[in-house]
């Protein structure tokens, strides 16, 4: 894959699948399309990687999902620079640049970003010995519909990534998540745009419900921090409220969620109004408290 982007270029990158062997492909010849530092479309998934200084370690790591509504990835916005920030907590950080499910390569195309995910997760489980990462504080963050994606991986016992190599030996399953602003339910409060864009037009309700991901909450899903400002217009609160609903109902209790008044859909690492501007120091917390990070 090759992206014509300065801060592409600038960081480090592994290929997800081998390119000669993509899954979920028709071996469509497509190309790129990367435009003001969004993706709106790519073959071949890729996985960027930021480090922390050595010293700083904590062994702890984070996929990094980014945002987009599955329909363009906002890779430095919604990637790069919340992978910047968790090197400052001593987390290694992985941004996924998986595959948009409107590509026309794609033969099954709601189960893609899974795919992609799922094999980076497996992919980052495998370096963890080289990098200094407990294979068991690794997570996934994601804003809007990358924190449904987020919300998928840590939901879901489907392998919808198994290859047959020396990978598939690794848990796709992560060890906590972090959703801010999170696209999770495709039924009442759902973000239509997000829900057309992964699972089409006209979609069945038993495909609705199945990616509806508060309905597949379980005694396995790892702990979530969920922060949602009240007048976020293009994906409503309620969908961080039902989640951590569900999560409290199966009795995980080491969840956290935050609602702040202000912030609309746009909350992010700087400008944010309010006490809105505290959720990263509050995400820092509840990775400390834990034990994700000391």
């Amino acid at each position: 894959m090759s992206l014509h982007s300065g801060s592409l270029q600038a960081q480090q990158s592994v290929s997800l699948w081998p390119e000669d062997e993509l899954p979920n492909s028709k071996g469509l010849s497509i190309q790129d399309s990367v435009k003001n530092d969004r993706i709106y479309l790519n073959k071949y998934p890729e996985m960027y990687s930021f480090h922390p200084a050595k010293e700083e370690n904590s062994g702890a790591a984070v996929l990094i999902f980014p945002s987009g509504g599955y329909h363009h990835l906002t890779y430095d916005l919604g990637g790069f620079q919340l992978a910047k920030w968790f090197n400052t907590l001593g987390v290694h950080s992985f941004v996924v640049n998986y595959r948009l499910p409107l590509s026309p390569d794609l033969v099954k195309r709601e189960i893609a970003p899974l795919q992609d995910a799922q094999r980076a997760m497996r992919l980052v489980r495998s370096m963890a010995e080289e990098l200094g990462i407990d294979p068991d504080k690794i997570g996934v963050m994601g804003t809007s519909a990358g924190g449904h994606l987020a919300s998928t991986i840590g939901t879901f016992h489907e392998d919808v990534s198994a290859f047959g190599d020396s990978l598939d030996q690794y848990s796709y399953r992560p060890d906590f998540m972090v959703m801010i602003s999170p696209v999770i339910t495709f039924g009442e409060y759902a973000h239509e745009g997000s829900r057309m864009n992964l699972l089409g037009e006209n979609p069945s309700p038993q495909l609705i419900n199945k990616y509806s991901t508060e309905l597949q909450v379980d005694k396995d899903t790892p702990p979530a921090f969920l922060g949602h400002a009240a007048n976020d217009e293009s994906v409503h609160p309620m969908n961080s409220i039902i989640f951590y609903e569900a999560l409290l109902q199966h009795g995980n209790t080491a969840s956290s969620l935050h609602i702040f008044p202000q912030g609309g859909h746009s909350i992010g690492l700087v400008g944010n109004p309010g006490s809105t501007q505290m959720w990263s120091d509050l995400c820092e917390a509840w990775l400390k408290e834990s034990g994700f990070i000391e």
